[in-house]
């Protein structure tokens, strides 16, 4: 039979001082490697900046008053589908009004530490100079295999299957009707929500359109559609080559990032720069801070191998799910500083597309780099649905 959802219980993270003692000898015992002169970013993590990000995080940072801030938030484990799943769940300050509940999906390489900066605005906007009436109750879950989530210990589940474990946690938190928004790896399920529960996703709102795959006649492409597509092939080939290791060989390369910080932090630094609205510099958009409290959520649960091998599970999905359409309103918010950005043709082949909009400002994790920004797009997009998810 199957299992039974478990009530939602208090998270208490505490970290073993033992846990931070071992990190703490192994980043000052870093073997470092070398690097061509004035080679920079080009070649990957620039090794003058991990040396001084290394040094910062053995000697500097305070993680126990990073823990102490996230510990204010209100986090639960709750155990669906047999995984035990952590959630942030915020219910609306002061409504004025219907309280639309918003489930939100992070991705790679992050997780509940994407969100974290947008709750507030979104749960009382009315103190943060917006609408009272646009408050939402948040909820934020880990994926399983990220962040303070149960690591599956069979094959990894892939976005289908996740996007059915959420349907399953909102029924836990008593939603019968909420919106979805994503982006990233949260993108691919907050999409399979409205796909596999339309009866329950009033509004579905993302931030990119995933990685197009396309089956039919490419002469049915518009221009805009083939030069996209062209662009990603490009992307792909010049910068994909983590996601390749990801779909075929996780597992290898979870030995080394789970065995040093310094490489850990490399592997996920090197993709904060270059995804998001940064100029080049990646604490423009985080500080130094911001950039290891997410490093350590990963070096401390160990789910940086269970976080990769995501995307295998998600390369076997097969091509006639990618190719269904999307009927519940989809609106989408395509920052400028984000790569990968779709042309409006494919969004309305692929949606049913109600808003598309272009902030001018943030990148890939809009969310954390544009909260602001970003928890204005999600009031616009979803203020005509909030009196259908009753």
């Amino acid at each position: 039979m199957p299992e039974t959802p478990s009530r939602p219980e208090p998270f208490v993270q505490r970290t073993d001082p033992a846990a931070l003692a071992d990190l703490r000898a192994r980043l000052r015992a870093t073997r470092w490697p070398d690097a061509p002169e004035d080679a920079g970013w080009s070649l990957g993590a620039d090794v003058g900046y991990l040396r001084e990000l290394v040094a910062y995080w053995a000697d500097g940072f305070d993680w126990a008053a990073q823990e102490e801030a996230l510990a204010r938030l209100p986090r639960y484990r709750v155990r669906v589908g047999g995984i035990g799943i952590h959630v942030l769940h915020a219910r609306a300050a002061a409504p004025s009004g219907p309280v639309l509940p918003l489930v939100l999906g992070h991705g790679w390489p992050d997780s509940f530490w994407r969100y974290t900066k947008v709750v507030p605005l979104l749960t009382d906007p009315g103190a943060h100079g917006a609408d009272p009436a646009d408050a939402f109750d948040v909820v934020v879950p880990d994926m399983p295999g990220f962040g303070y989530s149960d690591r599956p210990t069979g094959p990894p589940l892939d976005s289908v299957a996740v996007a059915g474990l959420w349907a399953e946690l909102m029924d836990v938190l008593g939603y019968r009707r909420f919106g979805a928004s994503g982006g990233d790896l949260g993108s691919h399920v907050s999409r399979y929500l409205a796909l596999d529960h339309p009866d329950r996703v009033v509004a579905v709102h993302r931030t990119d359109g995933g990685l197009p795959v396309f089956g039919g006649d490419p002469a049915e492409l518009t221009p805009e559609e083939r030069d996209w597509f062209a662009d990603v092939a490009a992307w792909g080939a010049a910068e994909g080559a983590y996601a390749a290791v990801h779909r075929t060989k996780p597992q290898t390369a979870a030995f080394g990032l789970t065995d040093s910080p310094a490489g850990l932090a490399a592997w996920i630094v090197e993709k904060l720069r270059s995804w998001s609205d940064c100029d080049g510099d990646v604490e423009n958009s985080f500080t130094k801070d911001e950039i290891l409290t997410n490093v350590m959520i990963y070096w401390l649960t160990g789910t940086i191998g269970s976080s990769m091998r995501m995307y295998q599970a998600n390369a076997a999905i097969p091509v006639e799910q990618h190719a269904r359409r999307v009927e519940v309103p989809s609106g989408f918010s395509l920052f400028a500083g984000d790569v990968l950005r779709p042309p409006r043709a494919w969004l309305e082949r692929t949606t049913n597309l109600v808003r598309l909009s272009e902030p001018a400002r943030g990148g890939h994790f809009a969310p954390f780099e544009e909260p602001e920004l970003y928890a204005a797009e999600l009031r616009e997009f979803f203020r005509p649905y909030r009196k259908e998810w009753a």
